[in-house]
C-alpha cells in the first residue's frame, strides 16, 4: 500500500513538472562570450622612438668629426618572442657651423652623415645581448677634412663604412654596465668599448645620470699613418639630466668631457675638451 502511494505521488509530481515547462517554455542558454577582436595596429607590438638633438661638438668613439651638429634618429623594436627582438635604426647628422683652419685661413667645413642599423637582440634575464650591423655613409667624406681624406683623395679616403658588432648590457644593483666589440670591414680594424651609468632620481620628473665610457682601438682604427695605431682611444665622463615632459616625451641636456688617450693624441684637433648638447626623445 505504501509503495502504491509513493509511485502515485511521483507520477503526479512528474506530470506537474512537465505541465509547468510547457507553459513557461525552455529556459534560454547562457549567452556565449563576445569574440575578442584581434588588434591589427602595427604599433601595438612595435616599440618606436624618435629623437632630435644638438651637440656643440661631435665626437664619435673619441674622434672629433664636426662642430654644432644637429641630428635626427628613429628606432624600431619588433618582438619575435618573449626574449628575442629585431631592431632597426636610422640616424642623420649634419653640421650647422664648423670652422677649421686650412693653409692658415679659417674656412667652413661641410659635414653630414647617415647611419643605418639592424640588430638581433636577446634578453637572457641577467643581461641583454645584441648582434648589430651598421652602415655609415659620409656624404662629405670621413670627418669632412683632409686629415682623413676628401672625396677623390686624402690619406684614408673613407666615404662609407660597413661594420658588425656584438653588444651587452647588464645591471648590477643601481649601476648599468655596457660593452661592445665592433669590426670595421672597410679598413679591416676593430674597436672595443666599456661603459657604466648610475641613474639618480631627484623627483618624479627629473633625474641625474653620471656616466663614463672608455674605448680601445685595434690595428689602426682610424689613426693617421705614423701615429700610435693600437691602444686606448679616449675616456668620456658625462652628466645628463633627463627631464620627463610627458609620459612619452623626455628632454635630456648633458655635458661631457672628451679625454684623448694613446691613439687619439695625434689625431684629434683638441686633446681634451668639454662640450655639451641636448636631445628630445619621444616614445610611441
Amino acid at each position: 500500500m505504501k509503495l502504491t502511494t509513493l509511485l502515485h505521488t511521483s507520477a503526479l509530481a512528474l506530470l506537474a513538472s512537465l505541465a509547468m515547462n510547457a507553459q513557461a517554455g525552455t529556459a534560454p542558454k547562457a549567452p556565449a562570450p563576445a569574440p575578442v577582436e584581434p588588434s591589427g595596429a602595427l604599433f601595438d607590438t612595435i616599440g618606436a622612438t624618435l629623437d632630435v638633438g644638438y651637440d656643440t661638438r661631435y665626437y664619435f668613439r673619441g674622434l672629433w668629426f664636426a662642430d654644432n651638429t644637429t641630428w635626427t634618429g628613429v628606432n624600431l623594436s619588433v618582438p619575435l618572442s618573449e626574449k628575442l627582438s629585431l631592431g632597426f635604426g636610422a640616424l642623420y647628422t649634419t653640421t650647422v657651423d664648423t670652422l677649421v683652419t686650412a693653409e692658415g685661413e679659417d674656412t667652413s667645413l661641410d659635414y653630414s652623415e647617415l647611419d643605418l642599423a639592424a640588430s638581433l637582440n636577446y634578453d637572457a634575464g641577467f643581461a641583454k645581448f645584441g648582434l648589430v650591423y651598421t652602415h655609415y655613409e659620409f656624404f662629405d667624406t670621413f670627418s669632412g677634412s683632409t686629415r682623413f681624406g676628401p672625396a677623390g683623395g686624402g690619406e684614408l679616403n673613407v666615404t662609407g663604412v660597413e661594420e658588425v658588432g656584438l653588444t651587452m648590457t647588464a645591471a648590477l644593483g643601481p649601476v648599468n654596465f655596457t660593452s661592445g666589440f665592433y669590426h670595421d670591414f672597410t679598413i679591416g680594424a676593430a674597436y672595443a668599448e666599456v661603459g657604466a651609468d648610475l641613474p639618480i632620481e631627484i623627483n618624479s620628473w627629473l633625474s641625474l645620470v653620471p656616466a663614463v665610457k672608455m674605448g680601445y682601438g685595434f690595428s689602426s682604427y682610424y689613426t693617421l699613418p705614423g701615429t700610435q695605431n693600437t691602444g686606448l682611444t679616449h675616456l668620456l665622463p658625462t652628466l645628463s639630466a633627463p627631464i620627463k615632459l610627458t609620459d612619452s616625451a623626455t628632454l635630456v641636456p648633458y655635458v661631457a668631457y672628451n679625454i684623448s688617450l694613446d691613439t687619439r693624441h695625434s689625431n684629434n684637433t683638441t686633446d681634451t675638451e668639454i662640450f655639451g648638447g641636448v636631445k628630445l626623445s619621444v616614445a610611441f
